[in-house]
């Protein structure tokens, strides 16, 4: 016996718009291919979401929902903002090509509005004046994103990566030429123990330890 396939829903083809979207790219969500992912005529979609636009506001919100909302007035405004930039950072790299989507909607959904009003939550009841609270929001957000567009792009993924694309660029480098970036690559990149996906941890904490000077 068959089993009936499950009736549409708005959140259904956000869904489905969201699997061709990490397959193809923002620019491969089209009516026909979310309704062909579904299994259905495109037509039936408009039942649900009645453009285009809104399923691009739609997924949106829906990346917005999957990161975790920093708690607001409970414990340490840093280590809030840290989970909240690991978890954007984990659910960005899923859905890189949300990253220019993100900025570009003039309609943000629920979980969008949950999501930044968590944020300035957390700085505003520690003690941020509103303009700097401001600022630290656009300069966090764009260090994630900027990171994640970096980390999408380099050759590397594991220590053997490092170690091979490394020790390739040191074969190639002129004797007695470019001595700063052969101590980087002898001295640093390929001393046991280096860690290239530990720099977003680094390079948040300058961020915070700026914005913290700056409080009150």
């Amino acid at each position: 016996m068959s089993r009936r396939p499950l009736p549409l829903s708005s959140d259904r083809v956000l869904e489905a718009a969201i699997r061709v979207a990490d397959r193809g790219g923002v620019e491969a969500i089209t009516m026909r291919r979310v309704a062909k992912e579904l299994g259905v005529e495109a037509m039936s979609l408009y039942h649900h979401v009645p453009t285009k636009d809104a399923i691009l506001d739609g997924v949106v919100d829906m990346v917005f929902a999957a990161i975790e909302l920093p708690p607001v007035g409970c414990g340490d405004w840093r280590d809030a903002i840290r989970a909240r930039a690991a978890s954007a950072r984990l659910i960005l790299s899923q859905h890189r090509w949300a990253l220019g989507l993100m900025d570009s909607r003039r309609n943000p959904g629920p979980a969008t509005l949950r999501h930044h009003d968590a944020v300035l939550g957390v700085l505003r009841s520690a003690g941020f004046t509103l303009p700097i609270a401001a600022h630290a929001v656009s300069l966090i957000d764009s260090y994630i994103s900027g990171y994640v567009l970096q980390e999408a792009s380099l050759p590397i993924t594991t220590p053997e990566d490092v170690e091979e694309v490394a020790g390739s660029i040191l074969e190639r480098l002129p004797p007695g030429q470019w001595p700063y970036l052969r101590e980087m690559i002898v001295d640093h990149a390929l001393q046991p123990g280096y860690d290239h996906t530990a720099e977003f941890d680094y390079g948040l904490d300058l961020i915070l330890d700026a914005l913290e000077a700056r409080r009150n």
